[in-house]
């Protein structure tokens, strides 16, 4: 079972094209399934079926895991099943039809505008890493991309004469404006820093770390939690809540759903509606406390 996973982990990065994330969530997944599968005396994985499934399921339920967890994790197992149909060692799909668990919604966790700023001040000095920080920074709240994506990009992605950066899959790019902000700490990143950070003159990677190599997510967390210390902000900081802040700031001042949409790259719309109910809870906060008769 675990060479058949290996295999889709490899259709998923070659031939659909899905990020390293995307693949190895998959990965994850399909690799619990299959130690609960191996513990049951299942190793073939043709002989997988609907029964085994949702004795998985419950055995997740069993522990407590969280219904986006399950979700997720039936989800992968459905994609898997439908590949290894589609390769004729399975004649029927197991996880399918299997009803999804509920899943509550949580608002996003935001930074007020206030935080951001004092966030976004904390890379003061003008030494090599202070100004890659600060870009980075800037980056991450004027575009709301994540994390991930803000890692993988490449010097040819940005535009700085058109004040716009290029991120996405293979299959869906985006173009996302920068702001004036960020296009003045990313231009003096790349004139006064980066080129004394790289280790080859032919590294595509636009933001490295201190040894030269391409930025990682673990090392990126590492500088975002390092600056909400320095600044004071008592909040668990994470790179995904300057993405919530930065939808929830430009619907707050007037900016539309759809844009919004395009720029975080949500395919459903609902998703993107979420932040329109925190922007109305606000209100409603501000409404009760200023309003003589509220």
């Amino acid at each position: 079972m675990e060479q058949r996973i290996a295999d889709f982990a490899d259709y998923l990065r070659n031939e659909k094209k899905s990020s390293e994330n995307t693949a190895l969530s998959y990965v994850r997944d399909l690799r619990g399934f299959c130690r609960f599968m191996q513990q049951s005396g299942v190793n073939d994985v043709a002989k997988v079926n609907r029964t085994n499934v949702m004795a998985y399921v419950y055995e997740l339920q069993k522990q407590k895991k969280a219904g986006a967890t399950i979700s997720r994790s039936i989800a992968s197992l459905r994609s898997f099943f439908q590949y290894l149909m589609r390769k004729g060692i399975m004649a029927e799909n197991p996880a399918l039809d299997l009803e999804l668990p509920k899943v509550e919604k949580k608002a996003p966790e935001i930074l007020s505008l206030e935080k951001v700023e004092l966030l976004l001040e904390q890379p003061k000095g003008e030494g090599d890493k202070e100004l890659r920080d600060k870009a980075m920074l800037e980056l991450l709240y004027a575009t709301g991309i994540r994390v991930s994506e803000l890692i993988s990009l490449k010097l040819r992605d940005l535009n700085l004469a058109l004040e716009y950066i290029r991120c996405g899959s293979a299959q869906k790019n985006c173009i996302i404006p920068i702001g004036v902000q960020a296009k003045y700490s990313l231009q003096k990143y790349i004139d006064k820093a980066r080129a004394n950070m790289i280790l080859r003159p032919d590294e595509e990677a636009l933001f490295v770390n201190c040894n030269g190599r391409p930025m990682t997510r673990q090392g990126f967390w590492k500088i975002i939690k390092s600056y909400a210390k320095k600044a004071g902000i008592d909040q668990d900081i994470t790179p995904h809540m300057l993405r919530h802040s930065f939808a929830a700031h430009l619907i707050e001042n007037g900016a539309d759903l759809r844009s919004v949409q395009e720029m975080l790259g949500h395919s459903d719309i609902s998703t993107t509606q979420i932040y329109t109910k925190l922007t109305n809870q606000k209100l409603k906060n501000v409404y009760a406390k200023a309003h003589p008769r509220a």
